[in-house]
C-alpha cells in the first residue's frame, strides 16, 4: 500500500487498558506542554520516538509533541517559546536545560507531477516540506511505521494510522509507504533504517531492506555535512559493531567512505576489518558505559584502512618514508571530505594520532619520553594497540610500548624546555630541550 493509497484508513486506537504507556513515564514539562495546548482547545500528542522507547519498556531521549495549533499559536501560549527552521517550522518551548519541541501537523507531500518545483527535483528529493495537514497526513508522511503512533493527552489512547505498534510487538522495522519512493525522497532514510535496526535490535522488513543496495548511490547527493552528522549518529550511540556490519551488508558503508570500504574489500586476511571492528567494540563500550568518546578518534579509526590501502605494502612499515605516510594521510583524507565534512576540531586531532604511530616504529629512549609527553599520546597509544589486536604492529612492538607506558603513567611526563623570553633573566635551569 503506498501513502497516497492509505489516505482515508481508519487509525487502530489503542485505549489506556491494552499499553503500557504512562503518563508517570513522561517528563512534567512534556505533560505540561501537552496539557496546556489541550486545555486550549488543541489536540496534543505526544508522538515519535518518545512513544516508540515507552512502549518498548525503554526510557526516552526527549520528548516530543504534535498538535493542530500553528506555530505562531503555540508560541502566544508559551512566553518560554522560540520558533526554529527554515524548511519547517516548529516550536520549541524551553524549561531550562530541557527543550519540548512542538511540530504542527504536516501535509503530504506533493508528488513530482503536481507542478509544485519547490517541493521536490527532478529525482525526487524533497526541498521543502512547510505544509499544515492532518493528524492523518502528518503519521503517513513520517518513515517508519514504529515511529507514527501518537499517545493522545485527551483520553490516554495511542493512534495508529500504520500498523506501528504489530511492528513494534514483531520487532518489525518497516518504511510508510513505497520503499523506492520514499527512500528517493531522502536517501537519508537507508542510513536511519540501519540505525534503528542496530538501536532497537529489530529486523529491516524485507520490502524496506530490497531496494537499499541499488538506491545507494542516491547518497552522494547529499551534502558532505549533513551525511557527518548521520555518522556521529549511527556510530556513538553504542551500536556501532551492528552498524558497521549492517552498513557494510547494504552496500551503503562504500558512500560513507569509500575507500576505506575498498580497503577493506581487498583485505584478504581480515585484519582491517578486525581493527574497525575492535575500535567500535571500544567506543560501544564507552558510550554504554557513560564514558566520553572523541568523533576524532572514532574517524581516525574508520579511515586507517584507507591510509593503509595508500601505502605499497598496505600496512604500516618500520622505517617508512615520513614523506609518504604524511601524502598517503593527506590524500585519504582530501578524498574523504568530499563525502563527508569532517570539522577542522576532529580532523587536526585525527592527523596528530595517525602522525605519531610511525614514531612508535622508531623511538629511542629520549623519543620515548618525548612522545610520552605529546598532548595526543593517550589516544595514540590506544589507537596502537587497537593495530596490536589486530594483527597489523609486530605484538612484542606493542607490547613494550604498553609496559612503558604503564610503568611511566605514575609520573609526570616530561615538562617541555621553557621559553626564554627576549633581553631577560632565566630563571632556572631549564631541562634539556631533548625532553620537551
Amino acid at each position: 500500500m503506498t501513502v497516497t493509497q492509505a489516505r482515508g484508513v481508519d487509525p487502530t486506537i489503542i485505549t489506556r487498558d491494552q499499553h503500557v504507556i504512562s503518563r508517570a513515564q513522561i517528563s512534567d514539562k512534556a505533560l505540561s506542554v501537552l496539557y496546556r495546548l489541550k486545555n486550549a482547545g488543541y489536540g496534543a500528542y505526544l508522538v515519535g520516538g518518545g512513544v516508540r522507547d515507552l512502549s518498548l519498556g525503554r526510557e526516552p531521549k526527549d520528548f516530543d509533541v504534535a498538535t493542530d495549533a500553528t506555530p505562531d499559536e503555540v508560541k502566544a501560549l508559551f512566553r518560554n517559546c522560540r520558533l526554529i527552521g527554515r524548511r519547517f517550522r516548529l516550536a520549541h518551548v524551553h524549561w531550562g536545560p530541557e527543550i519540548i519541541e512542538v511540530a504542527t501537523f504536516r501535509a503530504m507531500t506533493p508528488d513530482a507531477d503536481s507542478g509544485d518545483k519547490d517541493h521536490v527535483v527532478e529525482d525526487g528529493l524533497v526541498l521543502r516540506d512547510n505544509v499544515y495537514g492532518t493528524i492523518e497526513e502528518d503519521a503517513l508522511r513520517r518513515d517508519f511505521t514504529i515511529n507514527a503512533l501518537y499517545y493522545n493527552i485527551a483520553d490516554f489512547s495511542v493512534v495508529d494510522y500504520a500498523g506501528g505498534m504489530a511492528d513494534l510487538q514483531a520487532g518489525r522495522l518497516r518504511l510508510i509507504g513505497d520503499p523506492a519512493v520514499r527512500y528517493r525522497e531522502d536517501p537519508v532514510r537507508m542510513l536511519r533504517a540501519v540505525r534503528f535496526a542496530a538501536k532497537l535490535g529489530f529486523t529491516i522488513d524485507s520490502a524496506t531492506a530490497a531496494p537499499i543496495p541499488r538506491m545507494a548511490d542516491l547518497l552522494d547527493d547529499i551534502p558532505p555535512a549533513r551525511l557527518f552528522d548521520e555518522v556521529l549518529k549511527l556510530f556513538m550511540a553504542g551500536q556501532g559493531v551492528e552498524t558497521f556490519e549492517a552498513l557494510r551488508h547494504h552496500g551503503l558503508f562504500r558512500y560513507l567512505f569509500p575507500a576505506s570500504d575498498t580497503a577493506l574489500d581487498d583485505d584478504d586476511h581480515g585484519q582491517l576489518i578486525t581493527f574497525v571492528a575492535r575500535a567500535l567494540e571500544s567506543t560501544d563500550a564507552r558510550v554504554n558505559n557513560d564514558r566520553p568518546v572523541t568523533p576524532a578518534f572514532l574517524f581516525a579509526a574508520l579511515l586507517w584502512p584507507a591510509i593503509l590501502g595508500q601505502l605499497p605494502a598496505a600496512r604500516l612499515e618500520p622505517g617508512i618514508d615520513p614523506e609518504l605516510f604524511e601524502q598517503s594521510v593527506t590524500e585519504a583524507l582530501e578524498r574523504q571530505l568530499r563525502q563527508v565534512a569532517i570539522p577542522k576540531r576532529f580532523a587536526l586531532p585525527m592527523r596528530e594520532i595517525w602522525a605519531l604511530q610511525p614514531r612508535f616504529h622508531s623511538a629511542s629512549d629520549k623519543k620515548a619520553r618525548r612522545l610520552f609527553s605529546h598532548p595526543r599520546y593517550r589516544a595514540a597509544y590506544d589507537f596502537l594497540l587497537l593495530r596490536r589486536d589486530a594483527g597489523l604492529v609486530d605484538p612484542e612492538l606493542a607490547d613494550a610500548w604498553q609496559r612503558y607506558t604503564e610503568s611511566s603513567e605514575d609520573a609526570p611526563p616530561p615538562t617541555p624546555a621553557r621559553r626564554r623570553r627576549r633581553g631577560g633573566r632565566r630563571r632556572g635551569p631549564a631541562p634539556d630541550a631533548g625532553d620537551g
